[in-house]
């Protein structure tokens, strides 16, 4: 009796609580998380510890946020750095989505397609982007068209790999009953293949906007005038580490936005993601 009591003292300690099964928990931790950086950064910069042109005090990093937002930077409003740098992004990345999904969808369901691909996905993924920056820069000259053209290689090949990852991973006993029942080639595309592989596409979608957002400020580095990025290299060579910081921050909130819509859209659109 007295091990059997033990025993369940001992399990009631470990078993989680009511309020760590709440949905609010995750949030409240993440805040708390959050809200301790942001604690040691003040007293990093507040007790001085750190010469303030490393890093900036947050009340600056903050002031140099509103000025930006009220004035500008370099003549441009805050809005059309963003709006610019989500446009080279955005244009790429449809591309990317129009070009990889299809493409990795047959050389999935192809051997033959796939070796032909293949090597050329392999030379050229593990290169720095800005390797073949400047080839670019020579055959489609410094404006938008070189920089869209980096992004949409960045993300070509994490996502073209994750289709065909899905593509492969299909049991080959749904194809076979698919064409038992009369599917043609392109109802095994449309109705198997492609719904089958939706959770894996969704993952290279995902690691694909996240790698070409990385390459957006190698891509803006190069005869740019506008741009997030842009504006965070340009404030580096007068020493503005509070707008350095101003722009890293603001560069993460979009990307934290755009991960947390791709996630809605994969529950919404791949209910069934995880459950097979």
């Amino acid at each position: 009796m007295l091990i059997n009591t033990s025993l369940e003292r001992t399990f009631n300690r470990q078993a989680p609580t009511a309020w760590t099964k709440h949905r609010a928990y995750p949030f409240a931790v993440s805040v708390s998380a959050i809200l301790f950086v942001l604690l040691i950064w003040w007293l990093v910069t507040r007790l001085q510890w750190v010469n303030p042109l490393f890093i900036p005090a947050p009340g600056k990093v903050w002031l140099a946020f509103v000025q930006i937002l009220q004035e500008g930077y370099k003549g441009s409003s805050l809005a059309h750095h963003i709006g610019d740098s989500l446009l080279r992004l955005g244009s790429a990345f449809a591309l990317a989505l129009v070009t990889a999904i299809p493409l990795g969808l047959i050389s999935g369901s192809s051997l033959t397609i796939r070796s032909l691909v293949d090597p050329f996905i392999e030379f050229y993924r593990p290169l720095p982007p800005l390797a073949y920056y400047t080839m670019l820069v020579l055959w489609l000259g410094i404006g938008d068209s070189s920089k869209i053209a980096l992004l949409f290689l960045a993300a070509f090949a994490p996502l073209y790999i994750a289709v065909v990852a899905g593509v492969r991973r299909v049991s080959a006993d749904r194809i076979h009953a698919a064409k038992s029942l009369g599917a043609s080639k392109i109802k095994l595309f449309v109705y198997v293949l492609f719904p089958s592989a939706l959770p894996e596409i969704f993952t290279g979608i995902r690691t694909a906007i996240g790698v070409s957002y990385t390459t957006l400020v190698a891509a803006e580095m190069v005869a740019a005038m506008s741009g997030i990025g842009w504006m965070v290299l340009d404030a580096s060579k007068f020493l503005r580490s509070d707008i350095i910081f101003a722009g890293i921050i603001i560069m993460g909130l979009i990307a934290l936005l755009i991960d947390s819509a791709l996630r809605w859209l994969e529950r919404k659109l791949v209910p069934w993601s995880g459950k097979e």
